[in-house]
Protein backbone atom coordinates (compact mmCIF):
# COMPACT_ATOMS: atom_id res chain seq x y z
CA UNK A 1 0.00 0.00 0.00
CA UNK A 2 1.41 3.56 -0.99
CA UNK A 3 1.95 5.66 1.76
CA UNK A 4 0.25 9.30 1.57
CA UNK A 5 1.97 11.99 3.02
CA UNK A 6 -0.14 14.30 5.39
CA UNK A 7 -3.29 12.77 6.19
CA UNK A 8 -3.95 9.32 7.66
CA UNK A 9 -4.83 6.52 5.84
CA UNK A 10 -6.41 4.83 8.68
CA UNK A 11 -8.55 7.51 9.30
CA UNK A 12 -9.54 8.16 5.78
CA UNK A 13 -10.70 4.77 5.22
CA UNK A 14 -12.61 4.98 8.07
CA UNK A 15 -14.26 7.77 7.44
CA UNK A 16 -15.16 7.73 3.72
CA UNK A 17 -16.91 4.16 4.24
CA UNK A 18 -19.10 6.01 6.78
CA UNK A 19 -19.66 8.68 3.76
CA UNK A 20 -20.18 5.97 1.22
CA UNK A 21 -23.19 4.06 3.18
CA UNK A 22 -24.60 7.69 3.52
CA UNK A 23 -23.87 8.24 -0.82
CA UNK A 24 -23.76 5.64 -2.37
CA UNK A 25 -26.86 5.09 -5.02
CA UNK A 26 -27.47 2.06 -7.54
CA UNK A 27 -28.42 4.54 -10.45
CA UNK A 28 -24.51 5.86 -10.25
CA UNK A 29 -26.20 9.50 -9.31
CA UNK A 30 -24.98 11.48 -6.47
CA UNK A 31 -28.11 11.61 -3.85
CA UNK A 32 -26.07 14.42 -2.09
CA UNK A 33 -24.34 17.35 -3.77
CA UNK A 34 -20.87 17.21 -4.80
CA UNK A 35 -20.32 13.78 -6.11
CA UNK A 36 -20.45 10.42 -4.84
CA UNK A 37 -16.94 8.81 -5.52
CA UNK A 38 -16.00 7.59 -2.05
CA UNK A 39 -12.43 5.95 -1.26
CA UNK A 40 -13.48 2.78 1.35
CA UNK A 41 -10.67 0.62 0.51
CA UNK A 42 -7.13 2.87 0.20
CA UNK A 43 -5.66 0.43 -1.75
CA UNK A 44 -7.93 1.49 -4.47
CA UNK A 45 -6.37 5.43 -4.17
CA UNK A 46 -5.00 5.45 -7.53
CA UNK A 47 -7.55 4.01 -9.81
CA UNK A 48 -9.06 7.17 -10.11
CA UNK A 49 -7.76 10.87 -10.77
CA UNK A 50 -10.54 12.01 -8.28
CA UNK A 51 -12.14 10.82 -4.93
CA UNK A 52 -15.29 12.91 -3.19
CA UNK A 53 -16.39 14.25 0.41
CA UNK A 54 -12.97 13.75 1.39
CA UNK A 55 -13.00 14.27 5.54
CA UNK A 56 -9.43 16.19 6.68
CA UNK A 57 -7.98 15.00 10.24
CA UNK A 58 -6.90 17.61 12.70
CA UNK A 59 -3.39 17.12 11.60
CA UNK A 60 -4.32 17.87 8.01
CA UNK A 61 -5.75 20.68 9.13
CA UNK A 62 -2.72 21.60 11.19
CA UNK A 63 -0.27 21.04 8.59
CA UNK A 64 -2.47 23.16 5.85
CA UNK A 65 -2.47 26.08 8.65
CA UNK A 66 1.49 26.08 8.94
CA UNK A 67 1.99 25.28 5.17
CA UNK A 68 0.19 28.64 4.44
CA UNK A 69 1.93 30.70 7.05
CA UNK A 70 4.96 29.39 6.02
CA UNK A 71 4.14 30.82 2.55
CA UNK A 72 2.60 34.00 3.71
CA UNK A 73 5.35 35.26 6.26
CA UNK A 74 7.11 37.49 3.13
CA UNK A 75 4.01 39.77 1.61
CA UNK A 76 5.12 41.38 -1.71
CA UNK A 77 6.04 45.15 -0.82
CA UNK A 78 3.01 47.40 -1.14
CA UNK A 79 4.39 50.08 -3.32
CA UNK A 80 4.55 46.76 -5.71
CA UNK A 81 1.49 45.73 -5.05
CA UNK A 82 -0.98 48.02 -7.01
CA UNK A 83 0.16 47.05 -10.72
CA UNK A 84 -1.56 43.06 -10.16
CA UNK A 85 -4.97 45.23 -9.75
CA UNK A 86 -4.67 48.06 -12.21
CA UNK A 87 -2.93 46.12 -15.06
CA UNK A 88 -4.89 42.54 -14.54
CA UNK A 89 -6.42 42.83 -17.47
CA UNK A 90 -3.06 43.05 -19.21
CA UNK A 91 -2.11 40.06 -17.77
CA UNK A 92 -5.41 38.09 -18.34
CA UNK A 93 -5.02 39.44 -21.60
CA UNK A 94 -1.51 37.67 -22.13
CA UNK A 95 -2.81 34.53 -20.78
CA UNK A 96 -5.47 33.93 -23.60
CA UNK A 97 -3.08 34.81 -25.76
CA UNK A 98 -0.87 32.60 -25.30
CA UNK A 99 -2.89 29.28 -24.53
CA UNK A 100 -5.32 30.13 -26.65
CA UNK A 101 -8.80 27.64 -25.96
CA UNK A 102 -6.24 25.20 -25.48
CA UNK A 103 -5.98 25.29 -21.07
CA UNK A 104 -9.34 24.59 -20.07
CA UNK A 105 -12.14 21.60 -20.81
CA UNK A 106 -15.32 22.50 -21.10
CA UNK A 107 -17.04 22.10 -17.82
CA UNK A 108 -19.42 19.06 -18.25
CA UNK A 109 -20.17 18.77 -14.90
CA UNK A 110 -22.17 22.17 -14.97
CA UNK A 111 -25.69 21.31 -15.36
CA UNK A 112 -25.37 18.26 -12.37
CA UNK A 113 -24.35 20.89 -9.86
CA UNK A 114 -26.09 23.56 -11.52
CA UNK A 115 -29.52 22.58 -12.65
CA UNK A 116 -30.81 26.43 -12.20
CA UNK A 117 -28.91 26.91 -15.45
CA UNK A 118 -31.30 25.57 -17.70
CA UNK A 119 -34.69 27.32 -18.13
CA UNK A 120 -37.82 24.77 -17.12
CA UNK A 121 -38.04 21.96 -19.36
CA UNK A 122 -34.90 21.89 -21.00
CA UNK A 123 -32.37 19.14 -20.79
CA UNK A 124 -28.56 19.22 -20.27
CA UNK A 125 -26.52 17.99 -23.67
CA UNK A 126 -23.72 17.17 -21.28
CA UNK A 127 -24.81 14.95 -18.26
CA UNK A 128 -21.39 12.64 -17.52
CA UNK A 129 -19.26 15.25 -16.73
CA UNK A 130 -17.40 14.93 -13.67
CA UNK A 131 -17.44 17.57 -11.24
CA UNK A 132 -13.98 20.03 -11.24
CA UNK A 133 -11.48 21.28 -13.62
CA UNK A 134 -8.95 18.24 -13.95
CA UNK A 135 -6.94 19.49 -17.02
CA UNK A 136 -4.12 17.59 -15.61
CA UNK A 137 -3.71 15.44 -12.86
CA UNK A 138 0.11 16.88 -12.31
CA UNK A 139 0.86 19.66 -10.39
CA UNK A 140 2.24 22.49 -12.72
CA UNK A 141 4.86 25.33 -11.49
CA UNK A 142 2.97 28.70 -10.16
CA UNK A 143 2.33 30.78 -12.63
CA UNK A 144 1.11 27.90 -15.86
CA UNK A 145 -1.34 25.99 -13.08
CA UNK A 146 -4.71 24.70 -14.18
CA UNK A 147 -6.04 26.53 -11.32
CA UNK A 148 -5.90 29.73 -13.38
CA UNK A 149 -9.13 30.50 -14.37
CA UNK A 150 -10.66 34.16 -15.49
CA UNK A 151 -12.43 37.22 -14.80
CA UNK A 152 -13.29 40.61 -16.23
CA UNK A 153 -14.31 45.75 -20.01
CA UNK A 154 -17.18 47.01 -22.02
CA UNK A 155 -19.18 46.44 -26.30
CA UNK A 156 -21.22 48.30 -27.25
CA UNK A 157 -22.75 46.27 -29.88
CA UNK A 158 -26.18 44.98 -30.32
CA UNK A 159 -27.67 41.60 -31.50
CA UNK A 160 -30.97 40.11 -31.65
CA UNK A 161 -32.89 36.99 -30.03
CA UNK A 162 -35.62 36.34 -32.82
CA UNK A 163 -36.74 33.73 -31.22
CA UNK A 164 -40.47 34.08 -30.75
CA UNK A 165 -42.01 34.59 -26.81
CA UNK A 166 -45.38 35.59 -25.87
CA UNK A 167 -44.53 37.13 -22.51
CA UNK A 168 -42.08 36.29 -19.96
CA UNK A 169 -42.32 33.37 -17.75
CA UNK A 170 -41.39 35.18 -14.30
CA UNK A 171 -40.82 32.59 -11.91
CA UNK A 172 -41.31 33.23 -7.96
CA UNK A 173 -39.39 31.47 -5.23
CA UNK A 174 -41.93 28.61 -4.96
CA UNK A 175 -41.56 28.34 -9.19
CA UNK A 176 -44.90 29.19 -9.83
CA UNK A 177 -45.64 32.41 -12.11
CA UNK A 178 -45.67 35.80 -11.17
CA UNK A 179 -47.28 39.18 -13.12
CA UNK A 180 -44.30 41.44 -14.32
CA UNK A 181 -43.85 44.20 -12.08
CA UNK A 182 -43.79 48.22 -13.73
CA UNK A 183 -39.57 47.35 -13.86
CA UNK A 184 -40.67 44.18 -15.88
CA UNK A 185 -42.73 46.00 -18.25
CA UNK A 186 -39.99 48.25 -18.92
CA UNK A 187 -38.03 45.20 -19.72
CA UNK A 188 -39.69 43.93 -22.12
CA UNK A 189 -40.15 47.52 -24.13
CA UNK A 190 -36.45 47.96 -23.75
CA UNK A 191 -33.52 47.06 -27.20
CA UNK A 192 -31.66 45.14 -26.06
CA UNK A 193 -29.61 41.80 -26.54
CA UNK A 194 -31.70 38.63 -25.71
CA UNK A 195 -35.05 41.07 -25.12
CA UNK A 196 -37.84 38.84 -26.53
CA UNK A 197 -36.01 35.55 -24.42
CA UNK A 198 -37.93 34.41 -21.35
CA UNK A 199 -34.89 33.34 -19.51
CA UNK A 200 -31.71 34.92 -19.14
CA UNK A 201 -28.46 33.76 -18.11
CA UNK A 202 -24.96 35.79 -17.46
CA UNK A 203 -22.15 34.31 -16.80
CA UNK A 204 -19.20 36.86 -15.55
CA UNK A 205 -15.32 35.97 -16.13
CA UNK A 206 -16.59 33.79 -18.86
CA UNK A 207 -12.78 33.17 -19.98
CA UNK A 208 -12.70 31.54 -24.15
CA UNK A 209 -15.96 29.73 -22.98
CA UNK A 210 -15.94 26.50 -20.54
CA UNK A 211 -18.99 27.14 -19.33
CA UNK A 212 -20.62 29.10 -22.47
CA UNK A 213 -20.64 26.35 -24.91
CA UNK A 214 -22.19 23.51 -22.85
CA UNK A 215 -25.36 25.97 -21.87
CA UNK A 216 -25.80 27.39 -25.45
CA UNK A 217 -25.66 24.19 -26.86
CA UNK A 218 -28.05 23.19 -23.91
CA UNK A 219 -30.45 26.15 -24.60
CA UNK A 220 -30.42 26.76 -28.22
CA UNK A 221 -33.86 25.22 -28.17
CA UNK A 222 -35.44 26.82 -25.60
CA UNK A 223 -36.78 30.21 -25.08
CA UNK A 224 -33.56 31.27 -22.74
CA UNK A 225 -30.58 33.51 -23.93
CA UNK A 226 -26.84 33.44 -22.68
CA UNK A 227 -24.86 36.62 -21.93
CA UNK A 228 -20.98 36.04 -21.08
CA UNK A 229 -18.51 38.82 -20.20
CA UNK A 230 -14.22 38.98 -20.01
CA UNK A 231 -12.59 41.81 -19.40
CA UNK A 232 -10.27 40.08 -21.76
CA UNK A 233 -10.56 40.82 -25.29
CA UNK A 234 -8.76 38.13 -26.13
CA UNK A 235 -10.79 35.46 -24.57
CA UNK A 236 -14.18 37.29 -25.94
CA UNK A 237 -12.58 36.93 -29.67
CA UNK A 238 -12.10 33.47 -28.84
CA UNK A 239 -15.91 32.96 -27.84
CA UNK A 240 -16.89 35.16 -30.67
CA UNK A 241 -14.89 32.53 -33.18
CA UNK A 242 -16.06 29.16 -31.54
CA UNK A 243 -18.45 27.66 -34.44
CA UNK A 244 -21.01 27.16 -31.77
CA UNK A 245 -21.16 30.90 -31.02
CA UNK A 246 -24.11 32.33 -32.37
CA UNK A 247 -26.09 35.63 -31.54
CA UNK A 248 -29.30 34.24 -31.88
CA UNK A 249 -28.63 32.77 -28.42
CA UNK A 250 -25.71 34.37 -26.95
CA UNK A 251 -23.93 37.50 -26.57
CA UNK A 252 -20.24 38.03 -25.28
CA UNK A 253 -18.65 41.14 -24.96
CA UNK A 254 -16.12 42.45 -23.10
CA UNK A 255 -16.19 44.18 -20.46
CA UNK A 256 -14.31 44.63 -16.49
CA UNK A 257 -16.60 43.99 -13.73
CA UNK A 258 -13.92 46.24 -10.96
CA UNK A 259 -15.60 49.33 -13.06
CA UNK A 260 -17.70 50.84 -11.11
CA UNK A 261 -19.75 53.19 -13.63
CA UNK A 262 -19.30 50.41 -16.66
CA UNK A 263 -23.06 49.28 -17.92
CA UNK A 264 -24.13 46.23 -19.23
CA UNK A 265 -26.47 45.65 -22.31
CA UNK A 266 -29.19 44.64 -20.68
CA UNK A 267 -31.42 46.17 -17.61
CA UNK A 268 -31.34 45.91 -13.78
CA UNK A 269 -33.55 43.12 -13.14
CA UNK A 270 -33.50 41.30 -16.00
CA UNK A 271 -31.60 38.22 -15.17
CA UNK A 272 -33.03 34.64 -13.84
CA UNK A 273 -29.24 33.55 -13.26
CA UNK A 274 -25.71 35.13 -12.54
CA UNK A 275 -22.84 32.73 -12.88
CA UNK A 276 -19.25 33.38 -11.24
CA UNK A 277 -17.37 30.04 -11.66
CA UNK A 278 -13.22 30.68 -10.13
CA UNK A 279 -13.94 34.99 -11.04
CA UNK A 280 -13.75 36.48 -7.78
CA UNK A 281 -10.68 34.90 -6.55
CA UNK A 282 -9.05 36.78 -8.84
CA UNK A 283 -9.96 40.19 -7.59
CA UNK A 284 -8.86 41.86 -4.73
CA UNK A 285 -11.05 41.39 -1.72
CA UNK A 286 -11.56 44.64 -1.13
CA UNK A 287 -13.33 45.32 -4.17
CA UNK A 288 -15.62 41.75 -4.10
CA UNK A 289 -18.55 42.98 -2.00
CA UNK A 290 -18.89 45.81 -4.33
CA UNK A 291 -19.03 44.14 -7.82
CA UNK A 292 -21.38 41.17 -5.93
CA UNK A 293 -23.81 44.32 -4.93
CA UNK A 294 -23.77 45.59 -8.70
CA UNK A 295 -24.37 42.17 -10.08
CA UNK A 296 -27.31 41.67 -7.89
CA UNK A 297 -29.11 44.67 -9.23
CA UNK A 298 -29.50 42.60 -12.53
CA UNK A 299 -31.51 39.94 -11.03
CA UNK A 300 -34.96 39.32 -10.99
CA UNK A 301 -36.82 38.68 -7.65
CA UNK A 302 -35.98 35.16 -7.60
CA UNK A 303 -33.11 34.74 -9.35
CA UNK A 304 -29.63 32.82 -8.57
CA UNK A 305 -26.81 34.07 -8.16
CA UNK A 306 -24.65 30.70 -8.54
CA UNK A 307 -20.72 30.94 -7.54
CA UNK A 308 -17.85 28.12 -7.39
CA UNK A 309 -14.62 28.73 -6.51
CA UNK A 310 -11.30 28.41 -4.41
CA UNK A 311 -11.42 27.18 -0.92
CA UNK A 312 -9.23 28.20 2.28
CA UNK A 313 -6.08 25.42 2.12
CA UNK A 314 -6.98 23.96 -1.21
CA UNK A 315 -3.80 22.43 -2.34
CA UNK A 316 -2.87 25.23 -5.23
CA UNK A 317 -2.43 27.59 -2.00
CA UNK A 318 -0.39 25.42 0.18
CA UNK A 319 2.32 25.12 -3.08
CA UNK A 320 2.57 28.82 -3.43
CA UNK A 321 6.34 29.81 -2.60
CA UNK A 322 7.23 32.71 -0.33
CA UNK A 323 7.31 35.84 -1.21
CA UNK A 324 4.40 35.47 -3.89
CA UNK A 325 1.68 36.33 -1.10
CA UNK A 326 0.04 40.17 -1.34
CA UNK A 327 -2.59 39.90 1.81
CA UNK A 328 -4.24 37.41 4.01
CA UNK A 329 -5.25 34.33 1.81
CA UNK A 330 -4.59 36.53 -1.47
CA UNK A 331 -1.57 35.77 -3.72
CA UNK A 332 0.21 36.41 -6.92
CA UNK A 333 1.04 33.43 -9.84
CA UNK A 334 4.11 34.15 -12.00
CA UNK A 335 1.98 35.55 -14.66
CA UNK A 336 0.81 38.06 -12.47
CA UNK A 337 -2.89 36.88 -12.30
CA UNK A 338 -3.98 36.70 -8.47
CA UNK A 339 -6.07 33.93 -6.55
CA UNK A 340 -8.04 34.21 -3.19
CA UNK A 341 -8.83 31.44 -1.30
CA UNK A 342 -12.30 31.79 0.46
CA UNK A 343 -13.83 29.97 3.46
CA UNK A 344 -17.60 29.47 3.94
CA UNK A 345 -18.27 32.13 6.11
CA UNK A 346 -16.86 34.61 4.23
CA UNK A 347 -18.87 33.26 0.99
CA UNK A 348 -21.39 33.29 3.03
CA UNK A 349 -21.39 37.00 3.99
CA UNK A 350 -19.99 37.88 0.67
CA UNK A 351 -23.42 37.33 -0.99
CA UNK A 352 -25.79 37.81 2.23
CA UNK A 353 -24.10 41.27 2.40
CA UNK A 354 -25.66 42.10 -0.77
CA UNK A 355 -29.01 41.11 0.30
CA UNK A 356 -29.45 37.58 -1.45
CA UNK A 357 -30.82 34.27 1.06
CA UNK A 358 -28.74 30.79 1.17
CA UNK A 359 -29.92 27.96 -0.94
CA UNK A 360 -26.76 26.30 -0.98
CA UNK A 361 -23.51 27.05 0.61
CA UNK A 362 -20.90 23.99 0.67
CA UNK A 363 -17.10 23.81 0.89
CA UNK A 364 -16.31 21.06 -1.67
CA UNK A 365 -13.40 18.74 -0.15
CA UNK A 366 -11.66 16.17 -2.48
CA UNK A 367 -8.96 14.14 -2.91
CA UNK A 368 -6.89 14.26 -6.39
CA UNK A 369 -4.67 11.93 -7.49
CA UNK A 370 -1.93 11.60 -10.27
CA UNK A 371 -1.76 8.10 -10.96
CA UNK A 372 1.28 8.36 -12.97
CA UNK A 373 2.88 9.65 -9.78
CA UNK A 374 1.38 8.10 -7.47
CA UNK A 375 0.87 12.07 -5.83
CA UNK A 376 -2.47 12.67 -4.10
CA UNK A 377 -3.35 15.95 -3.56
CA UNK A 378 -6.33 18.03 -1.29
CA UNK A 379 -8.26 20.02 -3.11
CA UNK A 380 -10.78 22.56 -1.34
CA UNK A 381 -13.76 24.25 -3.69
CA UNK A 382 -16.13 26.26 -2.67
CA UNK A 383 -19.85 26.27 -4.02
CA UNK A 384 -22.93 28.42 -3.15
CA UNK A 385 -25.86 29.44 -4.89
CA UNK A 386 -28.21 32.81 -3.31
CA UNK A 387 -31.37 34.22 -4.43
CA UNK A 388 -32.34 37.62 -4.65
CA UNK A 389 -35.92 38.16 -2.67
CA UNK A 390 -38.92 39.15 -3.30
CA UNK A 391 -39.70 43.17 -2.16
CA UNK A 392 -42.19 42.52 1.27
CA UNK A 393 -45.77 43.16 0.19
CA UNK A 394 -47.34 47.20 0.55
CA UNK A 395 -48.39 47.11 4.17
Amino acid sequence: MHKLRSFSVAKLAEVFSRLSSRLHRTDGRPSAPLGSRILTNTDDIFKHNMWDHVQWTEEDKENARQKAKENSCINIPLEEQGKFDTEACQYWDKFYKMHQEKFFKDRKWLFLEFPELLPSGAKSQTTNGRLGDQQASLPQPTGSSTDTETRHRQHNGLTHHHRNADAPNHQTESGQGAAPDRNEAAIQAATFPGQHASFRILEVGCGVGNSVFPIVNSIKETDAYLYCCDFSPCAIQLVKDHPDYHDSVCHAFVHDICEEMASFPFPPRSLDVILAVFVLSSIHPERMQGIVNRLSTYLKHGGTFLFRDYGRYDFSQLRFKRGRCLSENFYTRGDGTCVYFFTKEEVHDLFSGAGLEEIQNLEDRRLQVNRGKKVAMHRVWMQSKYRKLYPPPPS
